[in-house]
């Protein structure tokens, strides 16, 4: 016969009234410790493609349109918390925008940034003209921030020549000898967009936005837009990987101009993510 205070203990123990202490301890961080390991994997998937000797994330090379637009959008919900449904899906930029890259096999430094624009442009000498038009870019670069903008006009310079300058469309230019970055007054290139033929033009989103917004930065000539997405800093982080730069990027991408542009057989705009 079971005494009374056994029987007690037995009950609680099988309703789970009575444990032991370090057992429910266990139980309760359970969860959060498969949370970590699970995190630590993600993580370490990420790291794989990270290729942080060339400074490059090669995730970019293998998806095409639709995995990009994929990425994108999961980039949206994660920071831009903030906004409503509808605000995200006015950011949203869908398959049929983006061009496939994916038969591109060189890797996505800054050397190899102008024969790419070759392969995707059906007359690769048209990138070493201008238009006639001042202020009428027809390919725009991207970047992050205007230290790494400079180093692509650098990059693009082949392009170049006395009457197509690849013009700086950012709010910092090359570092000074001590080492600070000297930050541009956007009259600086208002000026310059009124007084010289560009075909290329490299910038970062907020600064590219503030240009077409005052009327100096003009869109009619403009084909192709290329997104520096592959870049990664000493931080492993790309202009996708940070709300600073990831979301003044969402709202460039789909400004009106651009938008019906994508889809239009008579005026294409190409969209590339580099």
């Amino acid at each position: 016969m079971v005494r009374p205070l056994h029987r007690a203990l037995a009950y609680a123990g099988s309703a789970g009234i009575m444990s032991n202490p370090k057992k429910r301890a266990a139980e309760s961080t359970a969860p959060a410790k498969q949370s970590k390991k699970r995190k630590t994997k993600s993580q370490q998937q990420d790291d794989e493609l990270l290729d942080m000797e060339l400074g490059i994330n090669t995730l970019f090379s293998r998806m095409d349109n639709q995995l990009l637009a994929d990425h994108l959008a999961q980039k949206l919900s994660r920071f831009g918390g903030d906004l409503s449904s509808v605000e995200l899906s006015d950011l949203t930029v869908s398959a049929n925008s983006i061009r496939d890259t994916t038969e591109w096999k060189e890797t996505r430094t800054l050397d190899h940034l102008p024969d790419f624009m070759e392969k995707f442009v059906d007359n690769p000498a048209s990138l070493s003209k201008a238009p006639k038009k001042k202020g009428a870019p027809h390919t725009l670069i991207v970047a992050g921030a205007g230290l790494r903008a400079a180093d692509i006009v650098r990059a693009v310079r082949k392009f170049s020549s006395k009457e197509n300058v690849v013009a700086k469309l950012c709010r910092s230019r090359m570092l000074t000898s001590r080492q600070f970055a000297k930050h541009v007054k956007v009259d600086e290139q208002v000026a310059f967009l009124q007084n010289r033929k560009s075909g290329i033009g490299v910038g970062t989103p907020a600064r590219l936005m503030e240009l077409i917004d005052n009327g100096s930065l003009v869109l009619d000539k403009l084909h192709r837009i290329i997104v520096d997405a592959s870049h990664v800093d000493q931080k492993k982080r790309g202009v996708l990987d940070m709300k600073d730069t990831m979301m003044p990027l969402a709202r460039f991408l789909v400004r009106d101009e651009f938008k019906e542009r994508y889809v239009d057989e008579k005026k294409p705009l190409s969209l590339l993510f580099y």
